[in-house]
Protein backbone atom coordinates (compact mmCIF):
# COMPACT_ATOMS: atom_id res chain seq x y z
CA UNK A 1 0.00 0.00 0.00
CA UNK A 2 1.31 3.19 -1.06
CA UNK A 3 2.43 6.16 1.32
CA UNK A 4 0.36 9.40 1.54
CA UNK A 5 2.62 12.01 0.57
CA UNK A 6 1.86 16.10 2.30
CA UNK A 7 2.78 19.13 2.74
CA UNK A 8 1.29 22.52 3.89
CA UNK A 9 0.58 25.83 2.41
CA UNK A 10 1.29 29.06 4.78
CA UNK A 11 1.72 32.68 4.43
CA UNK A 12 4.03 33.89 7.22
CA UNK A 13 6.85 36.39 7.41
CA UNK A 14 10.36 35.77 9.64
CA UNK A 15 9.47 39.00 11.79
CA UNK A 16 13.67 38.62 12.40
CA UNK A 17 14.14 38.90 8.56
CA UNK A 18 11.94 42.32 8.86
CA UNK A 19 13.28 43.48 11.57
CA UNK A 20 16.89 43.42 10.15
CA UNK A 21 15.41 44.70 7.16
CA UNK A 22 13.63 47.20 9.41
CA UNK A 23 17.33 48.32 11.33
CA UNK A 24 19.39 48.44 8.06
CA UNK A 25 17.03 50.83 6.70
CA UNK A 26 16.67 52.87 10.11
CA UNK A 27 20.61 53.23 9.66
CA UNK A 28 20.42 54.25 5.71
CA UNK A 29 17.90 57.05 6.48
CA UNK A 30 20.08 58.11 9.25
CA UNK A 31 23.01 58.45 7.41
CA UNK A 32 21.63 59.34 4.06
CA UNK A 33 22.59 63.38 2.67
CA UNK A 34 18.61 63.54 1.68
CA UNK A 35 17.34 62.79 5.05
CA UNK A 36 19.23 64.87 6.91
CA UNK A 37 17.79 67.81 9.23
CA UNK A 38 13.75 66.38 7.78
CA UNK A 39 13.06 64.39 10.52
CA UNK A 40 12.90 61.24 8.84
CA UNK A 41 12.30 57.40 11.16
CA UNK A 42 11.42 54.13 10.66
CA UNK A 43 10.97 52.03 13.29
CA UNK A 44 8.26 49.21 14.77
CA UNK A 45 5.60 50.91 16.91
CA UNK A 46 3.63 47.95 18.27
CA UNK A 47 3.40 45.58 15.46
CA UNK A 48 3.29 48.07 12.85
CA UNK A 49 5.64 49.76 10.66
CA UNK A 50 5.59 53.66 11.50
CA UNK A 51 7.62 55.56 9.09
CA UNK A 52 7.54 60.12 9.66
CA UNK A 53 9.17 62.51 7.71
CA UNK A 54 8.32 66.23 7.30
CA UNK A 55 7.30 65.81 3.53
CA UNK A 56 5.27 62.89 1.44
CA UNK A 57 8.05 62.31 -0.56
CA UNK A 58 10.51 61.78 1.76
CA UNK A 59 8.35 59.20 3.61
CA UNK A 60 7.71 57.18 0.64
CA UNK A 61 11.22 57.38 0.01
CA UNK A 62 11.68 55.51 3.33
CA UNK A 63 9.02 53.41 2.75
CA UNK A 64 11.24 52.45 -0.84
CA UNK A 65 14.42 51.66 0.86
CA UNK A 66 12.42 50.02 3.66
CA UNK A 67 11.14 47.75 0.46
CA UNK A 68 14.79 47.74 -1.37
CA UNK A 69 16.11 46.15 2.38
CA UNK A 70 13.04 43.70 2.93
CA UNK A 71 13.92 42.36 -1.17
CA UNK A 72 17.62 41.51 -0.45
CA UNK A 73 16.49 39.69 3.61
CA UNK A 74 14.21 37.43 1.18
CA UNK A 75 10.72 38.81 2.57
CA UNK A 76 8.04 38.78 -0.22
CA UNK A 77 6.79 42.28 -0.58
CA UNK A 78 3.13 40.91 -0.79
CA UNK A 79 2.91 40.17 3.13
CA UNK A 80 3.92 43.32 4.01
CA UNK A 81 1.13 46.49 3.43
CA UNK A 82 1.25 49.90 3.82
CA UNK A 83 -1.19 52.41 4.20
CA UNK A 84 -1.39 56.04 2.23
CA UNK A 85 0.88 58.57 3.71
CA UNK A 86 -1.35 60.95 5.89
CA UNK A 87 -0.40 65.01 7.36
CA UNK A 88 -0.53 64.98 11.08
CA UNK A 89 0.89 68.32 12.14
CA UNK A 90 3.57 69.33 10.16
CA UNK A 91 4.94 65.65 9.65
CA UNK A 92 3.72 63.08 7.41
CA UNK A 93 3.07 59.80 8.52
CA UNK A 94 3.10 56.18 7.02
CA UNK A 95 2.40 52.79 8.53
CA UNK A 96 3.03 48.97 7.40
CA UNK A 97 1.50 45.76 8.91
CA UNK A 98 2.82 42.63 7.85
CA UNK A 99 -0.29 39.61 6.77
CA UNK A 100 -0.15 36.69 8.83
CA UNK A 101 -1.45 33.19 7.48
CA UNK A 102 -4.32 32.62 4.61
CA UNK A 103 -7.92 34.23 5.03
CA UNK A 104 -10.82 31.76 4.33
CA UNK A 105 -11.39 33.43 0.85
CA UNK A 106 -7.85 33.06 -0.08
CA UNK A 107 -8.13 29.24 0.95
CA UNK A 108 -10.59 28.84 -1.14
CA UNK A 109 -8.97 29.97 -4.07
CA UNK A 110 -6.46 28.26 -3.68
CA UNK A 111 -8.24 25.03 -2.83
CA UNK A 112 -10.01 25.22 -6.02
CA UNK A 113 -7.30 26.47 -8.44
CA UNK A 114 -5.98 22.76 -6.88
CA UNK A 115 -9.16 20.96 -7.50
CA UNK A 116 -9.60 22.86 -11.23
CA UNK A 117 -5.79 22.59 -12.42
CA UNK A 118 -4.07 20.15 -10.52
CA UNK A 119 -2.85 16.68 -10.79
CA UNK A 120 -6.03 13.75 -10.36
CA UNK A 121 -6.21 12.58 -7.16
CA UNK A 122 -4.58 15.85 -5.32
CA UNK A 123 -6.36 16.91 -2.14
CA UNK A 124 -6.20 19.88 -0.57
CA UNK A 125 -8.20 20.41 3.08
CA UNK A 126 -8.50 23.97 4.81
CA UNK A 127 -6.76 23.98 8.34
CA UNK A 128 -7.43 27.51 9.86
CA UNK A 129 -4.82 29.66 7.92
CA UNK A 130 -3.12 26.87 5.89
CA UNK A 131 -3.89 24.29 3.77
CA UNK A 132 -2.41 20.83 3.53
CA UNK A 133 -1.98 18.90 0.71
CA UNK A 134 -2.14 15.61 0.10
CA UNK A 135 -1.37 12.97 -2.69
CA UNK A 136 0.29 9.62 -2.97
CA UNK A 137 2.15 10.76 -5.55
CA UNK A 138 5.70 13.14 -4.44
CA UNK A 139 5.43 14.43 -8.47
CA UNK A 140 1.91 15.18 -8.03
CA UNK A 141 3.03 16.95 -5.62
CA UNK A 142 5.20 19.18 -6.93
CA UNK A 143 3.47 19.86 -10.01
CA UNK A 144 1.40 21.73 -7.40
CA UNK A 145 3.79 23.60 -5.85
CA UNK A 146 4.99 24.85 -9.74
CA UNK A 147 1.47 25.29 -9.87
CA UNK A 148 0.94 27.70 -7.35
CA UNK A 149 3.93 29.48 -7.65
CA UNK A 150 3.18 30.51 -11.26
CA UNK A 151 -0.32 31.42 -10.03
CA UNK A 152 -0.47 35.29 -9.17
CA UNK A 153 -1.90 35.80 -5.66
CA UNK A 154 -2.31 39.10 -3.79
CA UNK A 155 -0.87 36.82 -0.49
CA UNK A 156 2.37 35.31 0.15
CA UNK A 157 2.88 31.50 -0.47
CA UNK A 158 5.24 29.25 0.87
CA UNK A 159 5.15 25.20 1.33
CA UNK A 160 6.25 23.70 4.77
CA UNK A 161 6.32 20.45 6.31
CA UNK A 162 7.09 18.20 3.36
CA UNK A 163 6.26 14.73 4.10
Amino acid sequence: MASVSTFDIVSKVDRQEVDNALNQAAREVGQRFDFKGTGASIAWSGDEIAMEANGEERVKAIWDVFQSKLVKRGVDLKSVQASEPRLSGKTWHMTASMRNGIGPDDAKKVSKLIRDEGPKGVKAQIQGDELRVSSKSRDDLQAVQRLLKEADFDFAVQFVNYR
